[in-house]
């Protein structure tokens, strides 16, 4: 009898092993590629009500997680150098780092760090809740969130890639210099692709 107590311990102990090993493996973390630079954030503001001025951001990292199977836990963290900042126009870039704007001397970094992912119906995307901090104020943001694509690369990896959208005002964020009233939001465009952690 304690033999056969023995043997079921042992196999109860064996499965829960396993189903633990199987669910660290659906909790995959991965890392923003930045490397390969298949990454972007970008950015654009009207101009005067009459057309679109875009930029982005060349140097930010970051990671997020992501279980195909309980997309809900999914979560992400991005860290952006403002300094940065790029609308291919050197003098307008020169005015986005100073008091007007960034500041970027006194607030080098951006910093967006989720606290709740509300996945589609369709498994597509959803609604990625959390905190975004720039200019020295956090407030809480929503990005829209579709799914790309996911799966295994040519160099033996596997990627997830998701592409953001969100918009917030710049009074919201004590950046303060009236563009005039088409020009008070921002909207951002986060194309992010990353790679799985081994």
């Amino acid at each position: 009898m304690m033999e056969i107590k023995s043997k079921i311990f042992m196999v109860a102990y064996i499965g829960a092993g396993l189903l633990s090993a199987t669910a660290q493996v659906k909790a995959a973390e991965y890392a923003v590629d930045i490397k390969g630079m298949h990454a972007f954030i970008q950015f654009r503001v009207q101009h005067l009500g009459y057309s679109w001025l875009y930029g982005r951001f060349n140097s930010f990292n970051g990671k997020f997680s992501y279980d195909k199977s309980a997309p809900e836990k999914s979560s992400a963290t991005i860290v952006i150098k403002t300094k940065s900042v790029d609308t291919n126009h050197a003098e307008r870039d020169k005015h986005l780092r100073g008091k007007d704007f960034l500041d970027v001397a006194k607030f080098p970094e951006a910093k967006f760090v989720s606290t709740a992912f509300l996945p589609d119906k369709a498994g597509i995307g959803g609604i990625l809740k959390g905190n975004f901090t720039l200019h020295g104020v956090t407030k809480p943001i929503e990005i829209k969130v579709e799914r790309i694509g996911g799966g295994k690369d040519p160099w033996g990896g596997f990627r997830q890639g998701f592409e953001g959208r969100a918009k917030f005002a710049m009074a919201d964020y004590g950046i303060l210099k009236f563009l005039g009233p088409k020009s008070k939001d921002v909207e951002l465009i986060l194309s992010i692709e990353g790679t799985r952690l081994k």
